[in-house]
């Protein structure tokens, strides 16, 4: 029986393969023993421990070796979730290896380290599932830069605008996330080898050299002061993936939005065999936006128990890193997982231009009032003309009376009868192209 939303035969579609394999049981163990290895072979390398013990221990880190019941059954006797896993090691190395093993280190530094190794492999996988995404987006926008879509604001109508510039937002805050994401991780992937407090009092005076061979070996940065009660530049990371998580949210509600039957702009995709209701044959639901709007918000509803677990008592605190050694698995596998669901909805919209420009027109000119004020402006006056286009869009709005006629009524009391405005919407759309045109462009920093 598998329990969990990771292993239901219900929800683990939901989510990244490659994100649970990186941070299965049996992948968070071989992350430890990495460490382990990557410890033994540094101090080697630096004298403070036997070459052929280092290379003992190394050969035998290896998870498939290990009897997983066993570590269950003797971590919850022991009440430590790592003494047991040396146990094993030290049962699988021999003497003399087997006092070697674990040489001035502590249960976090192997915990803190490997999860940074996991973060990193995670990390890897999420920005190149975001850069695909970037590229749909930028296609998407461009091929969309003139297709004509009401702006909303506040649930009404705004301003014309096209669906691209749209798309174009979407895609900026992808990548605006994927570069925080890059320059977060080159400080958050570290090594940690302080020991018990963080002074590297075990390593005879060469901890902080351990630190940097670890780190070499195992494609980290050393952390240089590690000390076990720091948990922010993890945190500093992990907060990223929240306001990715934030920024995807949105984008999934817009779909959500805009797939309405009175709305009926675009769809995601859908198959013969995709089914909305039980008993409701006709409903086609944006299922798969939906769920990715239920992904965000549990990335999101993670984030204050890491930063409560910044929070941690004198030197060490296993009441906050017990949550943390969870949460932040957690939260990576939720992280890649919209990464590749936002993906594969935006790659399948299907876009109604025919039905965003009708949408347009449902307010039959309503929606050019600032453009009519705007032209009416430097004849009469910025403050007169809102003043008369306020009453007489009020007057289409409660009235019903059409707004061509509202407005040359507006016109005519202004005394200007004789301006001919500009109520093409294809014509007030401000920079748009320019902007859209921008994205193929590099940023200056």
């Amino acid at each position: 029986m598998t329990i969990g939303m990771f292993n239901s035969f219900i929800t683990r579609h939901w989510f990244s393969k490659v994100a649970v394999d990186i941070w299965s049981d049996e992948a968070t163990l071989q992350a430890w023993l990495e460490v382990e290895a990557a410890l033994a072979l540094a101090q080697a390398k630096l004298g403070l421990i036997p070459s052929e013990a280092a290379d003992r221990i190394a050969a035998c880190c290896n998870a498939n070796d290990f009897d997983f019941e066993r570590l269950s059954n003797e971590i919850a006797f022991a009440q430590h979730p790592f003494v047991p896993v040396l146990k094993q090691l030290e049962e699988l190395c021999g003497e003399p290896a087997a006092g070697f093993i674990h040489w001035g280190a502590t249960t976090q530094n192997i915990f803190d380290t490997a999860i940074a190794l996991q973060l990193k492999k995670t990390h890897q996988h999420l920005i190149s599932v975001l850069e695909r995404t970037e590229g749909r987006l930028k296609s998407l926008a461009f091929q969309h830069h003139r297709t004509l879509q009401a702006g909303r604001t506040h649930g009404q109508h705004a301003l014309p605008m096209t669906f691209g510039f749209k798309v174009a937002g979407w895609h900026e805050e992808i990548r605006r996330s994927r570069e925080r994401l890059a320059e977060r991780g080159g400080e958050s992937f570290l090594s940690y080898f302080g020991g018990a407090i963080g002074t590297f009092a075990a390593m005879s005076g060469r901890g902080r050299a351990v630190e940097d061979e670890v780190a070499r070996f195992l494609g980290l940065r050393p952390a240089r002061l590690p000390l076990r009660s720091s948990f922010d530049r993890v945190a500093d990371y992990l907060s990223a993936l929240a306001v990715l998580a934030g920024s995807i949210h949105k984008i999934a509600q817009d779909i959500v939005f805009m797939q309405r039957s009175e709305i009926a702009e675009i769809e995601e995709a859908f198959h013969m065999g995709k089914v909305g209701s039980s008993t409701m044959a006709q409903k086609r639901n944006p299922s798969a936006a939906l769920v990715l709007v239920s992904l965000c918000r549990m990335l999101e509803a993670r984030l204050p128990m890491i930063l409560a677990g910044m929070v941690r008592m004198d030197e060490g605190d296993s009441s906050a890193t017990n949550i943390s050694d969870i949460v932040v698995g957690e939260i990576a596998i939720l992280a890649a997982s919209i990464a590749e669901a936002a993906e594969r909805v935006l790659s399948g919209l299907r876009v109604n231009a025919e039905n965003m420009r009708r949408n347009l027109d449902v307010t039959q000119g309503l929606i050019l009032s600032e453009s009519a004020m705007m032209q009416l402006s430097p004849r009469i006056g910025r403050h007169k003309a809102h003043h008369l286009l306020y009453e007489a869009a009020q007057r289409t709005a409660t009235e019903g009376t059409a707004f061509s006629q509202t407005l040359s009524d507006a016109v005519k009391s202004a005394g200007v009868s004789d301006m001919a405005l500009d109520l093409i919407p294809e014509n007030y759309l401000g920079e748009i192209d320019d902007i859209i045109e921008d994205l193929g462009k590099p940023k200056n920093r």
